[in-house]
């Protein structure tokens, strides 16, 4: 059974997707080594090049592409990633940026942390700790500019979303669902289970680097002393 396969999505993007549709961090560094790959290539008439858990979106202009060579090349980056894995002696992953973000937990800063506790049975110092514990990877940016999927979380705070939806999400605010983290660059609605709140800023025009986390980056969260309860 082939490992990747190369699909159509409408008439302007191709596919790259791996076989295994799982949050995993070895699927995940491959997909980012055959997207900088494709970023490295000719490319003639290609637009963008996205990176999601387990695929690449290549988008190409359709006017402007000869979509038979584009389909060979992307070919040719699939059947390299399988030389370098079949040849390669232990895993070959790039060492991570490691991303240290500074969170008040619970009180106004995280409204859902005591219900969180509640629902899976421990104590929110215990939500705190288990959050805090984890380096989480970086697997993709979507949904808001600068809004970093990240995993996995501990399988003891694994929780759905929200079965009503917020209206508006605080900027910074650090949120949990399913086996994933996340922090909300800008207001916007939302339904993650929000039990803190960091002052950095995801996305901000004003930097050389617009967005503060990369696919492939390592983060860890870290309690700001007097976390809990707070309000300021």
């Amino acid at each position: 059974m082939p490992e990747w396969f190369l699909s159509r999505v409408g008439d302007a993007g191709l596919v790259v997707s791996s076989a295994r549709q799982v949050m995993d961090p070895i699927v995940n560094a491959r997909v980012l080594r055959m997207a900088d790959e494709i970023r490295r290539g000719d490319g003639a008439g290609i637009r963008d090049v996205v990176e999601s858990y387990c695929a690449v979106t290549v988008h190409f202009d359709p006017l402007g592409t000869d979509l038979d060579q584009l389909m060979s090349e992307l070919g040719e980056v699939m059947a390299e990633e399988e030389r370098v894995w079949e040849s390669a002696s232990e895993v070959p992953v790039a060492s991570p940026r490691l991303v240290t973000v500074p969170v008040h937990y619970g009180g106004s800063h995280g409204p859902d942390l005591a219900v969180v506790a509640e629902q899976v049975g421990c104590t929110e110092a215990d939500v705190i700790d288990l959050h805090a514990s984890e380096t989480y990877r970086v697997y993709m940016l979507g949904f808001l500019p600068g809004f970093a999927y990240m995993g996995s979380l501990s399988p003891r705070l694994d929780l759905p979303r929200l079965a009503k939806p917020r209206v508006e999400v605080p900027r910074g605010s650090v949120g949990i669902a399913g086996r994933q983290t996340g922090v909300y660059p800008m207001p916007a609605p939302g339904g993650w289970n929000l039990i803190g709140q960091t002052a950095l800023r995801p996305f901000d025009l004003r930097r050389e680097a617009p967005f503060l986390f990369r696919t492939g980056d390592a983060v860890r969260f870290e309690p700001v002393l007097g976390t809990l309860g707070t309000t300021g």
